[in-house]
């Protein structure tokens, strides 16, 4: 049979595609809502990976957060995701959310830390963490560690999340809105700073903004839930209507892949990320917290990939 060379040219480029799209390898980055940190960032390193390493094709994913991006990489080595380091030791030892469900996991890099923002406004009578007790909140979207640490909060405040208070689960960017429109009174949301959504919130006409201090929770969520959690604070430059400093809880973030990741690939991730980092500071200034100093065994709950460990140790860095 002879072929036209107008057909035999078209059976030619879907063989070349066939190949292009066969020899490529895709990557997915499962980051977080639209209004949190997460995603830009996310965003940003699916660009310079997919612009810097040979043959790798990155997207972003918007994500419930740090729940459902633990399970996606768990199941999946083709995933990479950011998580806050306490619901990655849960998904790994296979607790609470993750209960009877171990998740095979291993630690890219240490990225930054999550500020715990307890966020009002000013009129709806809520001046100090217990004043929660009776009020309607948001504690997270169902998929976030946001929720994880607000029950952790409740609970070592002494307030029942079923009985003490009225709770939604929505995204940072729902709960903005939800707290505009005065369908809540407060709520909590932990991210970078500053969180977009929140700068939102602050710059609305005709709000104050008040952040509730919680940093003094932190050592009865560290006496049951390990030493995760730091007091800090997010300065009262950070968000417009701020009159003093809040005094928080910290949480670290991490960047995780499935143990099942071949070397090369979690070591061209970590490398391309490090070496590209003026780009993801463009991008979100609260990356120029990535760095090699902060790659530490002793920070991450889980252990680091073989892969990126062999380019830490490159770097001089003793992850030990």
């Amino acid at each position: 049979m002879k072929l036209s060379v107008k057909r035999f040219a078209c059976i030619l480029g879907f063989s070349l595609l066939a190949v292009q799209t066969a020899g490529a390898e895709n990557l997915s980055i499962a980051t977080g809502g639209t209004g949190g940190v997460y995603y830009p960032i996310g965003g940003g390193m699916a660009s310079i990976l997919s612009k810097k390493v040979p043959g790798m094709e990155a997207t972003a994913e918007v994500t419930g957060g740090s729940v459902d991006n633990l399970k996606l990489v768990g199941s999946d080595d083709s995933y990479i995701g950011m998580t806050m380091s306490d619901a990655a030791l849960d998904a790994y030892q296979g607790k609470d959310k993750f209960k009877g469900n171990k998740q095979a996991l291993r630690t890219l890099m240490i990225m930054y830390p999550n500020s715990m923002h307890v966020v009002t406004l000013q009129g709806k009578n809520i001046e100090k963490f217990a004043d929660l007790k009776g009020k309607r909140i948001s504690t997270g979207s169902p998929g976030s560690a946001t929720e994880v640490m607000a029950f952790r909060q409740l609970e070592a405040a002494g307030l029942d999340r079923d009985k003490d208070v009225q709770r939604e689960r929505l995204s940072v960017a729902e709960s903005v809105n939800a707290l505009k429109d005065n369908k809540i009174d407060a709520f909590f949301w932990v991210g970078g700073l500053p969180t977009a959504a929140v700068t939102d919130l602050a710059n609305t006409p005709g709000t104050t903004l008040l952040m509730i201090d919680n940093a003094e929770l932190v050592p009865a969520m560290n006496e049951k839930y390990g030493k995760l959690y730091v007091q800090s604070v997010i300065g009262k430059d950070v968000y417009r209507g701020m009159k003093t400093d809040n005094k928080n809880a910290n949480v670290m973030n991490l960047l995780v892949a499935n143990e099942e990741m071949d070397d090369k690939t979690a070591y061209n991730i970590v490398k391309t990320i490090f070496e590209s980092r003026d780009d993801l500071i463009a991008v979100h200034k609260i990356t120029a917290d990535f760095a090699l100093d902060k790659q530490k065994s002793a920070a991450s709950p889980i252990p680091f990939h073989p892969g990126a460990a062999k380019y830490f140790q490159e770097r001089g860095v003793s992850l030990d």
